[in-house]
C-alpha cells in the first residue's frame, strides 16, 4: 500500500527544470541579472515556469514565404552585456556611483577630488642689455662733465647780464643802447639770448633726448620759452611787437642757466659714481633688493650701469604733469592775446607763461641731491646705481643684517675652552665642522682654532637648526650637539653647576658634554654708529643671524638699550641668510667691510629719494602756481604787477627750498 502511494506522488510531482536566470532570481544576483529580468518582464508579466507545457501546433501557412534565418544563439554573458549597455544609454545610472575599492565604475570616471595644479607663475627677469665697461662709462661721463662745467661760468654771466641792465635802469642809471631805445634793447636782448643758448646748447640736446624717449621735462618747456622769447624780440625789431611792455628775455636766460646747472650737477654725480664703481671689476659686495628688505650679497657689477642710466624720479614725475602745464601755457597765451585781438602779444605771453611753468627749481630737483650723495658715497667707498638703485634698496625701509655685519672679523674672540674626557683635536674638529655646516659667525673663530691644533674638517650628516639656540648633526655615527646652555638643557644634556657663561658655546656627543668654549663678542664703534644712524632714519634692522648667541638681548648688552632689531623665527632667519648668498642685480656696490658702508648706502639712498620727491612736489606746485598767476595777470594786462624782475624774484623764492633740501641727502 505504501509503495502505491509513493508511485502516485511521483506521478503527480514530476521533476522541474530550473534555468540559471531562475536560480539567480531566487537567491539574488548582480546588477546585470536584475536588469535582464526587468528587461524580459517589461512587455508582460511572465509567470514562473513550474511544468513543461506542450507547444501549440503552428498555424497553417496561408502563403508561401521565405522563412527568416534562425537567429544566432547568444550566450548568457552576451545577452547580459547588450542589455546593460542599452539600459545605460537610455537611462540615468540606477545606483549612485560608489567610491573606493568596490566601485563599479572606473576611477577615471569618478569626480576629481583635487583640481590640477596651477602652473607656477614665472618671475620675469629684468632685461639687461649689453653694458659697457664701467671704466669706459666713467671716461665718457668725464668728457661730458668737463664740457658742461667749462661753460658754467660763462653761462652764468651771460644769463645774469640782462638782469643787471634792468636793475641799473630801475636805479636811474642810463645804459647806452638800452635805456629809452626799445629796438636796441630788443636787439641786445636777442643777442644775449642767442649767446646763452649757444653756451647752454646741452639743454637743447637734453630736451631732444627727452622728447625721443617720450618724456616732457622742464628742459622742454625752457627751450620752448627761449624760442618764444627770441620770436618776441624779432617782432619788436620789425616794429610789429607790443609797445606797452618790454621783453621778458632776462627771465628766459636765467631759466637756461638753471637748466644747464642741473645737467652739470647730474653729470658730476654720475662721474663720481662710475669712478667709484670702476675701482674693482669684482667688488667685494653688492646691495640688492628682496621682497622683505635690502640685502648685502657677494659682489658683481652686472646690471649696475643699466640701473643707473634709467630715468630719475624727477623726470618721471614731471612727465606726468608738465605736458598738461605746457598745453595750458599755449592755451592761456592764445586766450589772452589772440582771442582779444592782440595777436602781437602771443609770443610775449607765451614766453612769460612758459618761463613760469618751467621754473628755476625743476631742473635742480635731481641733479643737486644726486651729485652731493654720490660724492659722499665715493669717499665712503660705495656707489649707488642712480635713482632706480636708490629707490629699490630703500623701498622697504629695512636691512638684513648677518652675524658678520654686527660682529666683523676680529670682534669675536675665544677666551678659553674646557674639555671633558676627550682628545683636544677631536673636540676642535667636531666644533669647527658643526660651525662650518651652520655657516655662522663662529666659523672663522673655530677655523683659527682648528688650524692651530692641526685638525681637519669632518663630514656632518643630518644637520639641523634648532629654535632653542643650537645645531644638531651626525659625525662618524655619533650624535653631536653644539649651542648655548639653554639649548643643552632642553636637549637633556647635563651641565656642570659651576659654569655660568652668557655667551658660551657647548659641545656634546651622544648627550654627553665634552667641551665648553668661552666666546667673547666685542662691540665695534662703527657698528654702534651705524645702528644709531639706521634708528635715526627709521631703517629697521632685520637680524638674520645663525649664531645662537647673537640675539636682541646680546645687542642690548653690547650696544645699549636703544639698539632695536627685528628678530624673526628660525625658518625666516635661515631663509634671509640664504638670500645673502645669491647674486642678484647690483643696485649698489660696496668696497669696504663692515656695517657702516652698508648702512650709509641704504640710509643715503632713502634720504635721496625723500629729498627728490619733496623737491619735485614743491617745484611742481610752483610751476602750477606760476602758470595760473602769469596767465591771470596777462589776461588783465597788468604787466606792472609782474615786471621781469618781480617774476625772477618769484621763481627764485621757489628755488631756495630746493637748494636747501638738496643738502639733506648727504647729511646723516
Amino acid at each position: 500500500m505504501a509503495s502505491k502511494e509513493r508511485d502516485k506522488l511521483n506521478d503527480d510531482f514530476e521533476p522541474e527544470e530550473f534555468s540559471l536566470e531562475d536560480i539567480l532570481a531566487e537567491y539574488g544576483g548582480s546588477l546585470g541579472q536584475n536588469l535582464v529580468k526587468e528587461a524580459q518582464s517589461a512587455p508582460e508579466e511572465m509567470p514562473p515556469r513550474r511544468k513543461k507545457q506542450p507547444a501549440p501546433p503552428p498555424p497553417p501557412p496561408e502563403k508561401k514565404e521565405e522563412l527568416p534565418k534562425p537567429p544566432k544563439p547568444l550566450s548568457l554573458e552576451e545577452m547580459v552585456g547588450s542589455t546593460v549597455d542599452a539600459v545605460m544609454e537610455e537611462q540615468e545610472p540606477l545606483l549612485p556611483p560608489k567610491r573606493g575599492l568596490f566601485s563599479r565604475k572606473a576611477y577615471e570616471d569618478t569626480e576629481q577630488l583635487y583640481g590640477p595644479p596651477e602652473p607656477e607663475s614665472e618671475v620675469e627677469e629684468e632685461p639687461i642689455g649689453e653694458e659697457p665697461d664701467l671704466m669706459t662709462a666713467a671716461a665718457e661721463v668725464r668728457e661730458d662733465y668737463k664740457g658742461r662745467s667749462a661753460m658754467l661760468l660763462p653761462s652764468f654771466f651771460l644769463s645774469l647780464l640782462p638782469t643787471v641792465l634792468l636793475v641799473l635802469e630801475q636805479q636811474g642809471v642810463a645804459v647806452p643802447f638800452w635805456t629809452g631805445q626799445p629796438k636796441y634793447a630788443a636787439m641786445v636782448l636777442l643777442a644775449l639770448l642767442v649767446l646763452t643758448a649757444l653756451v647752454c646748447r646741452g639743454v637743447f640736446g637734453k630736451a631732444l633726448e627727452r622728447l625721443r624717449s617720450r618724456r616732457c621735462t622742464s628742459e622742454v618747456l625752457t627751450c620752448a620759452a627761449v624760442l618764444a622769447a627770441m620770436g618776441d624780440c624779432i617782432l619788436r625789431l620789425t616794429g610789429n611787437g607790443p609797445a606797452e611792455v618790454g621783453p621778458y628775455g632776462c627771465v628766459v636766460c636765467l631759466s637756461l642757466f638753471f637748466a644747464h646747472l642741473g645737467n652739470t650737477r647730474e653729470d658730476r654725480g654720475f662721474l663720481d659714481t662710475f669712478r667709484a664703481a670702476s675701482m674693482d671689476e669684482e667688488p667685494p659686495y653688492l646691495i640688492a633688493e628682496t621682497e622683505r628688505a635690502a640685502c648685502k650679497q657677494p659682489g658683481a657689477v652686472r646690471g649696475f650701469y643699466t640701473t643707473a642710466r634709467r630715468d630719475d624720479g624727477a623726470a618721471l614725475a614731471q612727465t606726468v604733469l608738465l605736458p598738461l602745464v605746457g598745453v595750458a601755457a599755449f592755451v592761456f597765451a592764445g586766450l589772452t592775446s589772440l582771442a582779444k585781438g592782440h595777436g602781437e602779444n602771443f609770443l610775449l605771453h607765451l614766453s612769460i607763461i612758459l618761463s613760469a611753468a618751467g621754473t628755476f627749481a625743476l631742473p635742480l630737483c635731481w641733479g643737486l641731491s644726486w651729485s652731493r650723495l654720490a660724492r659722499h658715497l665715493q669717499k665712503a667707498g660705495c656707489a649707488v646705481a642712480g635713482w632706480s638703485g636708490a629707490e629699490k634698496i630703500s623701498r622697504r625701509k629695512c636691512m638684513i643684517l648677518s652675524d658678520s655685519d654686527l660682529f666683523p672679523p676680529g670682534a669675536v674672540q675665544l677666551n678659553g675652552m674646557k674639555i671633558y674626557a676627550e682628545e683636544r683635536r677631536k673636540v676642535v674638529s667636531y666644533a669647527a665642522s658643526m660651525a662650518r655646516a651652520a655657516d655662522c659667525g663662529l666659523n672663522r673663530l673655530f677655523d683659527g682654532v682648528l688650524r692651530s691644533e692641526m685638525g681637519s674638517y669632518l663630514k656632518v650628516d643630518q644637520f639641523a637648526f634648532y629654535e632653542e639656540g643650537g645645531y644638531a648633526g651626525t659625525i662618524r655615527g655619533e650624535s653631536v650637539l653644539l649651542g648655548t646652555a639653554s639649548f643643552m638643557r632642553k636637549m637633556e644634556v647635563r651641565l656642570p653647576g659651576d659654569i655660568n657663561l652668557k655667551t658660551g658655546v657647548f659641545l656634546a656627543v651622544d648627550r654627553q658634554l665634552i667641551a665648553v668654549f668661552a666666546v667673547k663678542y666685542n662691540p665695534a664703534e662703527n657698528v654702534d654708529y651705524a645702528l644709531k644712524m639706521m634708528q635715526h632714519n627709521h631703517i629697521t634692522a632685520i637680524l638674520a643671524s645663525r649664531d645662537p648667541n647673537v640675539n636682541p638681548a646680546l645687542l642690548k648688552r653690547k650696544f645699549g638699550k636703544k639698539a632695536r632689531v627685528e628678530y624673526p623665527g628660525l625658518t625666516i632667519r635661515v631663509a634671509l641668510s640664504e638670500a645673502g648668498k645669491d647674486h642678484d642685480l647690483a643696485r649698489a656696490l660696496l668696497f669696504r667691510e663692515g656695517l657702516l658702508p652698508y648702512a650709509e648706502t641704504v640710509v643715503g639712498s632713502r634720504r635721496l629719494v625723500r629729498c627728490v620727491r619733496r623737491s619735485v612736489v614743491l617745484s611742481l606746485a610752483g610751476s602750477v602756481a606760476g602758470t595760473l598767476l602769469t596767465a591771470y595777470l596777462a589776461a588783465l594786462g597788468a604787466y606792472h604787477l609782474m615786471p621781469p624782475l618781480t617774476l625772477e624774484a618769484f621763481l627764485l623764492l621757489w628755488t631756495v627750498p630746493v637748494v636747501l633740501m638738496s643738502d639733506f641727502a648727504a647729511r646723516y
